[in-house]
């Protein structure tokens, strides 16, 4: 989950077959990201990797 210092995110998380479609988006400034993983995977393994996803997409987003 994401630090206090970062801002709020919301997770979804929609089987689809085999695989889970993971959604990730930030509430501040609405950017989603989506990633895919196998439905064998732990959801917080799953989460950890949208996240990290979003955050390196909104600091892309930012110039850092």
């Amino acid at each position: 989950m994401p630090a206090k210092s970062e801002g709020e995110v919301i997770v979804e998380m929609r089987p689809v077959g085999n695989v889970v479609r993971v959604a990730a988006i930030d509430v501040a400034t609405g950017t989603e990201v989506v990633v895919m993983g196998p439905a064998s995977a732990s959801p917080r393994a799953l989460e950890e990797v949208a996240v990290a996803k979003l955050r390196r997409k909104l600091a892309m987003d930012s110039g850092r």
